[in-house]
Protein backbone atom coordinates (compact mmCIF):
# COMPACT_ATOMS: atom_id res chain seq x y z
CA UNK A 1 0.00 0.00 0.00
CA UNK A 2 1.61 3.71 -0.98
CA UNK A 3 2.45 5.87 2.24
CA UNK A 4 1.76 9.28 2.49
CA UNK A 5 5.24 10.52 1.07
CA UNK A 6 4.09 8.03 -2.12
CA UNK A 7 0.57 10.25 -2.76
CA UNK A 8 0.90 13.97 -4.94
CA UNK A 9 -1.01 16.51 -3.68
CA UNK A 10 -4.24 15.25 -4.96
CA UNK A 11 -3.88 11.87 -3.97
CA UNK A 12 -3.48 12.64 -0.74
CA UNK A 13 -6.40 15.22 -1.04
CA UNK A 14 -8.34 12.77 -2.39
CA UNK A 15 -7.55 10.35 0.42
CA UNK A 16 -8.39 13.44 2.93
CA UNK A 17 -11.77 13.86 1.79
CA UNK A 18 -12.60 9.96 1.48
CA UNK A 19 -11.58 9.44 4.90
CA UNK A 20 -13.57 12.89 6.22
CA UNK A 21 -16.58 11.83 4.47
CA UNK A 22 -16.29 8.52 5.76
CA UNK A 23 -16.50 9.74 9.22
CA UNK A 24 -19.66 11.20 8.99
CA UNK A 25 -21.44 8.41 6.97
CA UNK A 26 -20.25 5.77 9.86
CA UNK A 27 -22.33 8.25 12.31
CA UNK A 28 -25.94 7.78 10.33
CA UNK A 29 -25.49 4.31 11.30
CA UNK A 30 -25.04 4.68 14.86
CA UNK A 31 -27.90 7.47 15.42
CA UNK A 32 -30.51 6.21 17.83
CA UNK A 33 -33.04 7.08 20.51
CA UNK A 34 -30.08 9.12 22.43
CA UNK A 35 -29.99 11.72 19.59
CA UNK A 36 -34.12 12.40 19.88
CA UNK A 37 -33.63 12.26 23.71
CA UNK A 38 -30.83 15.11 22.98
CA UNK A 39 -33.28 17.53 20.62
CA UNK A 40 -35.65 16.86 23.45
CA UNK A 41 -33.41 17.92 26.15
CA UNK A 42 -32.39 21.09 24.39
CA UNK A 43 -36.11 22.03 23.08
CA UNK A 44 -37.02 21.82 26.87
CA UNK A 45 -33.98 23.88 27.99
CA UNK A 46 -35.59 27.02 29.84
CA UNK A 47 -32.12 28.07 30.18
CA UNK A 48 -29.14 28.32 27.38
CA UNK A 49 -27.32 25.77 26.01
CA UNK A 50 -23.45 26.23 26.21
CA UNK A 51 -21.02 24.79 24.05
CA UNK A 52 -17.41 24.09 25.43
CA UNK A 53 -14.46 21.86 24.36
CA UNK A 54 -10.45 22.37 24.16
CA UNK A 55 -8.09 22.89 21.07
CA UNK A 56 -9.83 21.42 17.69
CA UNK A 57 -12.89 20.80 19.52
CA UNK A 58 -13.52 23.90 21.15
CA UNK A 59 -13.34 25.48 17.82
CA UNK A 60 -15.81 23.02 16.68
CA UNK A 61 -17.86 23.67 19.49
CA UNK A 62 -18.05 27.62 18.48
CA UNK A 63 -19.33 27.04 15.43
CA UNK A 64 -21.89 24.87 16.58
CA UNK A 65 -23.35 27.47 19.56
CA UNK A 66 -23.18 29.92 16.19
CA UNK A 67 -25.49 27.95 14.34
CA UNK A 68 -27.62 26.90 17.10
CA UNK A 69 -27.95 30.57 18.11
CA UNK A 70 -28.91 31.32 14.29
CA UNK A 71 -31.85 29.08 13.57
CA UNK A 72 -33.40 30.04 17.28
CA UNK A 73 -31.74 28.37 20.37
CA UNK A 74 -29.61 30.93 22.72
CA UNK A 75 -26.17 29.76 22.70
CA UNK A 76 -22.69 30.53 23.45
CA UNK A 77 -19.47 29.26 23.89
CA UNK A 78 -17.61 28.69 27.21
CA UNK A 79 -13.44 28.09 27.04
CA UNK A 80 -12.99 25.18 29.84
CA UNK A 81 -9.89 26.52 31.18
CA UNK A 82 -11.48 29.87 31.57
CA UNK A 83 -14.21 28.22 33.12
CA UNK A 84 -12.49 27.06 36.18
CA UNK A 85 -11.09 30.59 36.57
CA UNK A 86 -14.19 32.34 37.14
CA UNK A 87 -16.18 32.05 34.11
CA UNK A 88 -18.67 29.29 35.15
CA UNK A 89 -20.50 31.80 36.84
CA UNK A 90 -22.33 32.24 34.09
CA UNK A 91 -23.45 28.73 34.10
CA UNK A 92 -27.31 28.10 35.79
CA UNK A 93 -28.78 25.09 37.06
CA UNK A 94 -31.50 25.20 33.64
CA UNK A 95 -28.56 25.44 31.13
CA UNK A 96 -27.74 22.74 29.19
CA UNK A 97 -23.59 22.00 28.53
CA UNK A 98 -22.68 20.38 24.99
CA UNK A 99 -19.16 18.85 25.61
CA UNK A 100 -17.11 18.31 22.56
CA UNK A 101 -14.21 15.57 23.31
CA UNK A 102 -12.23 13.32 20.65
CA UNK A 103 -11.30 11.05 23.51
CA UNK A 104 -13.79 11.76 26.23
CA UNK A 105 -10.75 12.37 28.72
CA UNK A 106 -9.80 15.97 28.39
CA UNK A 107 -8.75 17.02 31.58
CA UNK A 108 -10.29 20.30 31.50
CA UNK A 109 -13.76 19.34 31.19
CA UNK A 110 -13.35 16.44 32.92
CA UNK A 111 -12.82 18.54 35.55
CA UNK A 112 -15.79 21.20 35.30
CA UNK A 113 -17.94 17.91 35.69
CA UNK A 114 -18.49 17.93 39.05
CA UNK A 115 -18.71 21.50 39.37
CA UNK A 116 -21.79 21.24 36.67
CA UNK A 117 -23.10 18.53 38.47
CA UNK A 118 -22.80 20.77 41.66
CA UNK A 119 -24.87 23.91 39.61
CA UNK A 120 -27.13 21.88 38.41
CA UNK A 121 -27.22 22.08 34.63
CA UNK A 122 -27.60 19.08 32.06
CA UNK A 123 -24.47 17.54 29.96
CA UNK A 124 -24.51 16.31 26.60
CA UNK A 125 -21.58 14.75 25.41
CA UNK A 126 -20.21 14.27 21.99
CA UNK A 127 -17.38 12.28 22.54
CA UNK A 128 -14.83 9.50 20.05
CA UNK A 129 -15.59 6.96 23.27
CA UNK A 130 -18.77 6.04 24.59
CA UNK A 131 -16.86 4.23 27.99
CA UNK A 132 -15.19 7.16 28.35
CA UNK A 133 -15.07 9.45 31.78
CA UNK A 134 -17.28 12.34 30.22
CA UNK A 135 -19.38 9.74 28.11
CA UNK A 136 -20.39 8.03 31.10
CA UNK A 137 -20.80 10.98 33.43
CA UNK A 138 -23.39 12.47 30.82
CA UNK A 139 -26.86 12.75 31.04
CA UNK A 140 -26.60 11.77 27.34
CA UNK A 141 -23.67 10.87 25.69
CA UNK A 142 -24.03 10.74 21.34
CA UNK A 143 -21.20 8.59 19.92
CA UNK A 144 -18.78 10.46 17.69
CA UNK A 145 -16.15 7.88 17.44
CA UNK A 146 -14.11 7.42 14.22
CA UNK A 147 -11.50 4.21 12.64
CA UNK A 148 -9.32 7.03 11.49
CA UNK A 149 -8.28 10.38 11.64
CA UNK A 150 -7.63 12.26 8.06
CA UNK A 151 -4.59 12.84 8.91
CA UNK A 152 -1.30 11.21 7.20
CA UNK A 153 0.24 10.25 10.99
CA UNK A 154 -3.42 9.49 12.39
CA UNK A 155 -2.75 12.54 15.14
CA UNK A 156 -3.58 15.82 14.32
CA UNK A 157 -8.08 15.96 14.85
CA UNK A 158 -9.32 15.91 11.50
CA UNK A 159 -12.03 13.32 10.59
CA UNK A 160 -13.08 13.48 14.36
CA UNK A 161 -13.66 17.38 13.73
CA UNK A 162 -15.60 16.64 10.89
CA UNK A 163 -17.78 14.29 12.55
CA UNK A 164 -18.46 16.37 15.40
CA UNK A 165 -19.16 19.33 13.03
CA UNK A 166 -21.63 17.23 11.25
CA UNK A 167 -23.68 15.47 14.36
CA UNK A 168 -23.33 19.36 15.71
CA UNK A 169 -25.42 20.74 12.96
CA UNK A 170 -27.64 17.52 13.01
CA UNK A 171 -28.36 18.43 16.59
CA UNK A 172 -29.17 22.18 15.35
CA UNK A 173 -31.47 21.51 12.68
CA UNK A 174 -33.47 18.65 14.36
CA UNK A 175 -34.11 21.32 16.87
CA UNK A 176 -34.96 23.88 14.39
CA UNK A 177 -37.63 22.15 13.23
CA UNK A 178 -39.07 20.92 16.35
CA UNK A 179 -38.84 24.75 17.46
CA UNK A 180 -40.60 25.33 14.11
CA UNK A 181 -38.60 28.03 13.50
CA UNK A 182 -39.55 29.44 10.04
CA UNK A 183 -38.24 31.36 7.10
CA UNK A 184 -39.08 34.90 8.86
CA UNK A 185 -37.95 34.36 11.99
CA UNK A 186 -34.40 33.65 10.29
CA UNK A 187 -34.68 36.80 8.73
CA UNK A 188 -34.95 38.66 12.02
CA UNK A 189 -31.80 36.82 13.65
CA UNK A 190 -29.70 38.06 9.88
CA UNK A 191 -30.34 41.59 9.67
CA UNK A 192 -27.19 42.24 7.73
CA UNK A 193 -25.17 40.70 5.19
CA UNK A 194 -26.86 39.23 1.65
CA UNK A 195 -28.52 36.52 3.63
CA UNK A 196 -30.37 39.60 5.41
CA UNK A 197 -31.12 41.83 2.99
CA UNK A 198 -32.93 38.66 0.73
CA UNK A 199 -34.70 37.93 4.08
CA UNK A 200 -36.10 41.63 4.32
CA UNK A 201 -39.65 42.19 4.82
CA UNK A 202 -41.54 44.52 1.86
CA UNK A 203 -42.14 47.31 4.23
CA UNK A 204 -38.20 47.86 4.61
CA UNK A 205 -37.93 48.28 1.22
CA UNK A 206 -40.90 49.86 -0.74
CA UNK A 207 -41.06 53.34 -1.50
CA UNK A 208 -43.82 55.04 0.93
CA UNK A 209 -45.49 58.63 1.69
CA UNK A 210 -44.64 61.27 -0.90
CA UNK A 211 -42.57 58.40 -2.94
CA UNK A 212 -45.81 56.70 -3.67
CA UNK A 213 -47.25 57.75 -7.41
CA UNK A 214 -50.98 58.17 -6.56
CA UNK A 215 -53.49 59.63 -8.72
CA UNK A 216 -57.29 60.10 -8.73
CA UNK A 217 -59.67 58.17 -10.63
CA UNK A 218 -61.07 60.99 -12.46
CA UNK A 219 -57.59 62.72 -13.16
CA UNK A 220 -56.98 63.02 -16.97
CA UNK A 221 -54.37 61.26 -18.61
CA UNK A 222 -51.74 64.47 -19.05
CA UNK A 223 -52.01 64.28 -14.77
CA UNK A 224 -51.65 60.81 -14.84
CA UNK A 225 -48.31 60.62 -16.93
CA UNK A 226 -47.12 63.47 -14.85
CA UNK A 227 -47.44 61.93 -12.05
CA UNK A 228 -45.82 58.81 -13.31
CA UNK A 229 -42.69 60.47 -14.36
CA UNK A 230 -42.23 62.69 -11.25
CA UNK A 231 -42.21 59.40 -9.23
CA UNK A 232 -40.32 57.19 -11.54
CA UNK A 233 -41.33 54.23 -11.00
CA UNK A 234 -43.07 53.40 -14.03
CA UNK A 235 -46.58 53.30 -12.60
CA UNK A 236 -48.87 54.81 -10.49
CA UNK A 237 -51.40 53.84 -8.52
CA UNK A 238 -54.94 55.16 -9.20
CA UNK A 239 -57.21 55.86 -5.55
CA UNK A 240 -59.21 57.57 -3.75
CA UNK A 241 -59.64 58.01 0.03
CA UNK A 242 -55.76 56.08 0.61
CA UNK A 243 -57.88 53.24 -1.14
CA UNK A 244 -56.60 50.96 -4.48
CA UNK A 245 -58.75 50.94 -7.25
CA UNK A 246 -56.11 49.86 -10.07
CA UNK A 247 -52.84 50.75 -11.35
CA UNK A 248 -51.20 52.43 -14.11
CA UNK A 249 -48.33 51.00 -16.05
CA UNK A 250 -45.94 52.44 -18.83
CA UNK A 251 -47.44 49.13 -20.70
CA UNK A 252 -50.71 50.67 -20.48
CA UNK A 253 -49.59 53.71 -21.59
CA UNK A 254 -48.13 52.43 -25.00
CA UNK A 255 -51.16 50.51 -25.34
CA UNK A 256 -53.34 53.13 -25.40
CA UNK A 257 -51.38 55.68 -27.06
CA UNK A 258 -52.90 55.27 -30.65
CA UNK A 259 -56.58 56.22 -29.56
CA UNK A 260 -56.48 59.88 -30.84
CA UNK A 261 -58.65 60.66 -27.55
CA UNK A 262 -56.20 59.17 -25.25
CA UNK A 263 -55.13 61.85 -23.41
CA UNK A 264 -58.88 63.21 -22.87
CA UNK A 265 -59.92 59.77 -20.52
CA UNK A 266 -59.74 60.01 -16.86
CA UNK A 267 -57.49 57.25 -15.16
CA UNK A 268 -60.17 55.23 -14.10
CA UNK A 269 -60.67 54.04 -18.18
CA UNK A 270 -56.94 52.95 -18.58
CA UNK A 271 -56.23 51.58 -15.40
CA UNK A 272 -55.57 48.03 -14.46
CA UNK A 273 -58.62 47.06 -11.80
CA UNK A 274 -57.97 44.70 -8.71
CA UNK A 275 -54.12 44.33 -9.40
CA UNK A 276 -51.38 42.64 -7.95
CA UNK A 277 -51.09 43.53 -4.42
CA UNK A 278 -48.92 42.31 -1.62
CA UNK A 279 -48.95 43.16 2.30
CA UNK A 280 -45.95 45.28 4.25
CA UNK A 281 -44.97 42.17 6.24
CA UNK A 282 -44.04 39.74 2.90
CA UNK A 283 -40.66 38.89 2.56
CA UNK A 284 -38.60 40.73 -0.07
CA UNK A 285 -37.44 37.33 -1.44
CA UNK A 286 -40.98 36.36 -1.96
CA UNK A 287 -42.26 39.61 -3.97
CA UNK A 288 -39.35 39.24 -6.12
CA UNK A 289 -40.35 35.56 -7.35
CA UNK A 290 -44.12 37.03 -7.37
CA UNK A 291 -42.82 39.62 -9.82
CA UNK A 292 -40.94 37.51 -12.00
CA UNK A 293 -43.84 35.10 -11.93
CA UNK A 294 -46.35 37.71 -13.27
CA UNK A 295 -43.41 39.33 -15.58
CA UNK A 296 -44.38 42.70 -13.76
CA UNK A 297 -41.61 45.49 -12.40
CA UNK A 298 -43.97 47.06 -9.62
CA UNK A 299 -46.49 45.72 -6.96
CA UNK A 300 -48.49 47.56 -4.72
CA UNK A 301 -48.42 47.17 -1.10
CA UNK A 302 -51.86 47.28 1.09
CA UNK A 303 -53.18 46.81 4.30
CA UNK A 304 -57.03 46.36 4.13
CA UNK A 305 -57.05 47.60 0.73
CA UNK A 306 -55.54 50.46 1.92
CA UNK A 307 -52.32 51.84 0.21
CA UNK A 308 -49.48 51.42 2.13
CA UNK A 309 -46.75 51.91 -0.40
CA UNK A 310 -44.66 50.36 -3.55
CA UNK A 311 -42.57 48.31 -4.41
CA UNK A 312 -40.58 48.00 -7.85
CA UNK A 313 -38.42 45.44 -8.94
CA UNK A 314 -35.12 47.79 -8.48
CA UNK A 315 -35.56 47.56 -5.14
CA UNK A 316 -35.82 43.66 -4.76
CA UNK A 317 -32.92 43.24 -6.95
CA UNK A 318 -30.63 45.21 -4.91
CA UNK A 319 -31.63 43.22 -1.65
CA UNK A 320 -30.19 40.09 -3.72
CA UNK A 321 -26.67 41.87 -3.85
CA UNK A 322 -23.60 41.01 -1.80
Amino acid sequence: MATSDDMTDLELARRVLETEAAAIVGLVERLDARFERAVTLLQECRGRVILTGMGKSGIIARKIAATLASTGTPAFFLHPAEAIHGDLGVLQADDVVVMLSASGETGELVRLLELIRRIGARIVTLAGSSSSTLAQASDIALDCHVDEEACPLNLAPTASTTAALALGDALAMALSVRKGFRQEDFASLHPGGKLGRRLLRIEQVMSRGDRVPLVQPDQGMREVICEMSRKGLGMTCVGEDGRLAGVITDGDLRRHIADEHFLDRPARAVMTPNPATVSPAMLAVEALALMERRKITSLVVVTGGRIEGVVHLHDLWRTEMF
